[in-house]
């Protein structure tokens, strides 16, 4: 029986293991997106509303000298990639 292989490859997909990334699942050599947030306000954000993974990236929502942004940041570095008011 494999039950301790099926449980194992359970528990590290879990905690990001052994997969790569996918749609609003980070990868597993991904900067924590605390650690993104700590980089985003070194860069003058003041609030971080929203951040999750997407399309190989961080996404998310803010606000930067008091305006509403949407940001992508790169998933290793936490760099932003691209920011803009937010439409919404």
């Amino acid at each position: 029986m494999n039950r301790p292989i099926v449980l194992a490859a359970a528990c590290a997909s879990l905690v990001g293991g052994f997969a790569p990334a996918s749609a609003g699942q980070a990868g597993a050599n991904w900067m924590p997106a605390d650690q993104v947030i700590v980089k985003l306000r070194q860069t003058g954000y003041t609030q971080v509303d929203k951040i999750e993974a997407d399309d190989g990236r961080w996404e998310g929502e803010g606000v930067k000298n008091g305006q509403r942004m949407e940001f992508h940041a790169d998933p290793s570095t936490g760099a932003i990639l691209t920011e803009r008011p937010d439409k919404d």
